[in-house]
């Protein structure tokens, strides 16, 4: 499909855990970018997250047609990913067997991204097409310290906004007159999901791994909880509803009932003390993660990196530089450069500049060398 002349056209998909982002390219020029809110409410209509694609297949053909684009006429669907085996870094041509080890979650993670792989695979099944992913929430690229926990068997794997973290620093990088593998960056999504995560010379060798519960709550995920503290509310409750709060009901959406940052805001702006608890918490649960990956770079750290949605609220930057900024200098990149990362990155896979991996179906880490648990 190599041909440097042509011009392709892309549709992006990506869903996140509250809304559906849909762009459509011609080579690197954005026809036009649409994103729709998803409160809780509405996706928690849907017991698995798989049941969502009807769903958001039809609220993209909707985009589409308010468009007046025919799906047809579009060249490669590209969808962001996650949930199947672990994988490298870089473009991967989806298949049947990644759709399939997608829609299993065999990696463990439940997150939104995972549709868009699915949702991609369903356009270009339908349209005769071909579909790619890029740099999925389960890329590994971890030191094997940060792999190993204290219970034989049991490892931290990386679940994290890779696509926008790696873009965004990789554009950082280029503002520095430095290439991204030559720094070294702590790099925070913040948004309907949080992940922070430390990028040493061009891999991310560590983070938290959001969408499973662990780091700082956010708008629709409940964070890190003691463990026999949540021991004793699953007796009360089920393992299901506390999976469901991992990812898809628990933060704001359980303290407030609602996942939108934009109604919590105004109630802070307004002076509401809950409100003000709630959301000055987050910003400092925030803080205390870019404090342990500003140890892991042992405090060789290029920059601070904030990008994500909620990054539109200028107090959490200001909260986190009045904690962190003696730590290295920060960044705020608002929003997140996922949709161009996935069509730039697809678009050298095209034009023969760059190849596209092969799903492999198996796990990038396959132990620690020379040692057995």
């Amino acid at each position: 499909m190599a041909d440097e002349g042509r011009i392709f056209r892309l549709l992006i998909i990506n869903p996140g855990s509250t809304s559906t982002k849909v762009s459509l390219f011609e080579n690197e020029v954005s026809l036009f970018e649409k994103s729709i809110f998803h409160d809780a409410p509405v996706l928690l209509q849907f017991p698995h997250v798989n049941l969502q694609i009807p769903f958001r297949y039809q609220v993209i053909l909707d985009m589409l047609k308010e468009e007046n684009v025919d799906p047809a006429e579009i060249d490669v669907f590209v969808g962001r990913g996650g949930s199947a085996c672990t994988q490298p870094g870089g473009v991967t041509k989806i298949d049947q067997k990644l759709y399939d080890d997608t829609e299993a979650a065999v990696g463990g993670s439940e997150h939104p991204a995972k549709l868009g792989v699915m949702l991609a695979w369903k356009f270009a099944q339908e349209f005769g097409k071909e579909a790619y992913t890029l740099n999925p929430t389960n890329v590994d690229e971890y030191c094997d310290y940060a792999r190993l926990t204290g219970i034989r068997g049991l490892y931290r794997v990386s679940h994290s906004h890779v696509l926008n973290q790696k873009a965004v620093a990789e554009a950082h990088a280029k503002t520095l007159g430095k290439r991204y593998e030559d720094c070294n960056f702590i790099v925070g999504h913040i948004d309907g999901g949080i992940t922070v995560s430390a990028h040493e010379h061009g891999k991310m060798i560590d983070g938290n791994m959001g969408s499973d519960g662990e780091g700082a709550f956010t708008p629709t995920r409940i964070g890190s909880v003691p463990v026999l503290a949540l021991l004793d509310y699953i007796e009360e409750h089920s393992v299901e509803e506390v999976r469901l709060m991992c990812s898809r009901a628990g933060g704001f959406v359980s303290l407030f009932g609602t996942s939108n940052s934009d109604t919590i805001h105004d109630l802070v702006v307004k002076g509401d003390r809950k409100a003000s608890l709630v959301w000055n918490t987050l910003i400092y649960q925030v803080c205390k993660m870019v404090g342990e990956m500003s140890a892991v770079l042992c405090g060789k750290v290029d920059g601070i990196l904030l990008t994500g949605g909620l990054m539109r609220f200028d107090d959490i930057a200001e909260g986190i530089r009045r904690r962190c900024g003696w730590i290295a200098p920060i960044s705020v990149y608002p929003g997140e450069m996922e949709q161009e990362a996935l069509a730039y990155g697809v678009l050298k896979v095209l034009r023969g500049e760059a190849q596209a991996m092969t799903y492999s179906g198996k796990n990038v880490w396959q132990g620690f060398d020379g040692v057995e648990f």
